[in-house]
């Protein structure tokens, strides 16, 4: 796993000092009425949602699953909990109402998954779907604005750092210790290796996977939180929007198999950073706007390519064989 993390770190080291090379002062950060600003601080509070969603991400895929339906589950949290708010409802009881339906929302998905035996990409993609309509149901189709100074504190406050920043790296210090100092992280990666096998063995796989599910799911709520409450608006129609396709891409690139059983969480953040960072390179050096999606696709791809293992071996130095 060390090798694989080797391209990662590079790429992320090579986004930065292009950004040092274009931004002189890029690195410098600065402490301003108790905040620390800077732009490595921007970039680690506007990657917070995806960090967010990539941990859950990360183990369903490690049970050789997918959650495509992770953006939407964001919009609709951004969508109940300002709706809430406008109705003069108390922005608390409107996160626990916006959680909660989130939860119910991973129970589906896992219910298709580990009951019916959809297959996960078809199950989530029902979701993906539909979740976009209940959000513009929930909000009548329209951009809910707020002024509420106590929710805005979740996307926009400080505590020294961004809140946001500290809610992510409180859930990764969360999940790491649940997973890799218990036995959850082992049983994780026997279901993606062989589910089967691992129900004969007595792993309780069905709850296992409901437990991944459900838990991608809070993720994806508390970042549509983020989301919102950063514009102190909700956006049922652009919430979230695509936030799937980043969090698969941070979990990739960061190693974790797609054919399940072996994950990493350190991967996954570096994934992140290389996600947002690659985004705030783009509008550093003036990429285009029409051309923004293949120049990151592009990185993306490279990045991937060098972890293959096909590619690895080839660029490996070859050993001489001395005969006798």
């Amino acid at each position: 796993m060390s090798r694989r993390l080797l391209w990662p770190v590079l790429a992320l080291v090579a986004l930065l000092l292009v950004n040092v090379f274009v931004t002189p002062s890029f690195l410098s950060l600065r402490m301003q009425d108790g905040h620390l600003f800077g732009s490595l601080v921007d970039i680690l509070r506007n990657g917070a949602p995806t960090l967010l969603i990539a941990l859950g991400m990360t183990l369903v895929i490690a049970t050789r699953g997918i959650d495509l339906s992770v953006g939407a589950v964001a919009a609709i949290a951004g969508a109940v909990t300002c709706t809430h708010i406008a109705a003069g409802g108390d922005p608390f009881s409107g996160m626990a109402i916006a959680l909660a339906l989130c939860a119910l929302m991973g129970l589906w998905n896992g219910f298709l998954v580990s009951v019916v035996g959809v297959q996960p990409i078809i199950a989530t993609l029902v979701l993906m779907t539909a979740g976009r309509g209940i959000a513009m149901l929930i909000t009548e189709g329209q951009i809910i604005t707020v002024d509420n100074p106590a929710y805005r504190q979740i996307g926009a406050g400080f505590l020294v750092l961004p809140i946001a920043i500290l809610i992510s790296v409180a859930a990764l210090v969360g999940v790491a210790l649940v997973t890799r100092r218990t036995a959850l992280g082992l049983l994780i990666e026997s279901v993606g290796v062989n589910p089967e096998a691992s129900r004969l063995a007595g792993v309780r796989s069905r709850t296992i996977i409901w437990t991944v599910y459900v838990f991608v799911a809070l993720c994806s709520g508390v970042a549509g939180l983020m989301i919102s409450s950063n514009v102190s608006a909700a956006d049922a129609n652009n919430a979230g929007l695509w936030i799937e396709m980043d969090a698969i891409l941070a979990v990739v690139i960061g190693g974790t198999s797609l054919a399940g059983g072996r994950y990493s969480l350190t991967g996954t953040l570096l994934g992140a950073l290389i996600i947002q960072t690659l985004t705030t390179t783009v509008y550093t050096i003036g990429v285009p706007p029409e051309v923004t999606l293949v120049f990151k696709a592009v990185v993306v791809l490279a990045v991937c390519l060098l972890q293959a293992p096909a590619l690895s071996r080839a660029l490996a130095p070859r050993r001489k064989v001395v005969l006798p």
